[in-house]
C-alpha cells in the first residue's frame, strides 16, 4: 500500500501547553481513516497539521514524501489534498453552480478570470455539472446558499473539495448538523463521489460512531494529544473501556 500522508514524531505546543505529544501516523492508498476522541485531545490541531495550516513544534508532516509544514491550503489543493469544514462558511448570495466552479476554475489555473471563465468556458460548466451531480446537487445548480437545507450545504461544502479532484480529502464532521435520516445518506453520496473522482483516501473527523463503525477501514482516537489507539473499526469497538474514554460513556 501506498502511503499518502504521514507524521513522524510530531508534536504541537503552545507555551507550556502540549496540544499533540509525539503523534506518528502513516494513511495509505485506498483507506478511509476516522480520527476520534473526546473534546480536547488534540483532534483540531492534528487536522490543521496535515492540512499546512499549521506548523509543528517538532517532527515532521508529509503528504507524498514531502514536507508540508505550514504550505497552506492552496498550496496543497495543488499537491492534491483538499479539506471540507465542520462548519460551512459559503458566500450566501451566490449560486451553487457559482461555488462549484470556484474549485474546478483553480484546478483548471484560470481564477484569474473566474466570472469570464464561469460564463464562456464550456469546460468548466461541464465538470461542474459532474460534481453537481455526483452529489445530487444538480437540481439546485441555480439556487443561491441561502436557500439550501443544511444537509444540501453540507454536501456543496464537500463537493466544492472534490470540485479540486484531490488524491485525499479531510472531512471535519461531514454530517453535522442534519437530521439523523440524512446521515447515512450525505455519507453515502460522500463515498460515492469520492471513487467516481479518484480520491485514493478519506481522512475525517468525527464524533458519530454510528458513522465511524460502518464506514471506516481504521480508526485513530487521540487523547490528551496522544494516539490512545489505531485499529480496524472490529477492534476498536470491541474494546468498551476504549469507547467509553472516547466517548464520554458506554455504548448502550
Amino acid at each position: 500500500m501506498t502511503t499518502l500522508i504521514e507524521t513522524a514524531e510530531v508534536s504541537k505546543t503552545y507555551g507550556d501547553f502540549v496540544a499533540l505529544d509525539r503523534v506518528s501516523l502513516a494513511i495509505g492508498a485506498g483507506e478511509f481513516v476516522s480520527i476520534v476522541g473526546p473534546n480536547g485531545a488534540g483532534k483540531t490541531t492534528l487536522v490543521n497539521l496535515l492540512t499546512g495550516l499549521l506548523v509543528p513544534s517538532a517532527g515532521r508532516v508529509r503528504f507524498k514524501g514531502r514536507d508540508i509544514a505550514g504550505v497552506g491550503p492552496v498550496a496543497l489543493a495543488k499537491l492534491g489534498m483538499a479539506r471540507s469544514f465542520q462548519l460551512v462558511n459559503m458566500f450566501a448570495n451566490l449560486t451553487v453552480r457559482e461555488t462549484i466552479s470556484v474549485g474546478v476554475v483553480s484546478r483548471l489555473g484560470r481564477s484569474g478570470s473566474w466570472w469570464r471563465s464561469l460564463r464562456g468556458d464550456r469546460a468548466i460548466a461541464e465538470a461542474v455539472e459532474r460534481v453537481a451531480h455526483l452529489f445530487q446537487l444538480d437540481p439546485k445548480l441555480e439556487s443561491r446558499v441561502s436557500a439550501l437545507s443544511q444537509g444540501e450545504k453540507k454536501l456543496l461544502d464537500v463537493a466544492s473539495a472534490f470540485a479540486l479532484e484531490p488524491e485525499v480529502i479531510l472531512m471535519d464532521e461531514p454530517t453535522s448538523g442534519v437530521s439523523t435520516g440524512d446521515k447515512h445518506v450525505i455519507m453515502g453520496l460522500l463515498v460515492d463521489g469520492a471513487r467516481a473522482v479518484g480520491v485514493q483516501a478519506i481522512i475525517q473527523v468525527e464524533h458519530d460512531m454510528d458513522l465511524v463503525e460502518r464506514y471506516s477501514d481504521r480508526v485513530i482516537a487521540l487523547q490528551e494529544g496522544r494516539v490512545l489507539a489505531d485499529a480496524k473499526p472490529e477492534a476498536f469497538f470491541a474494546d468498551e473501556h476504549l469507547i467509553a474514554t472516547v466517548i464520554g460513556k458506554r455504548r448502550s
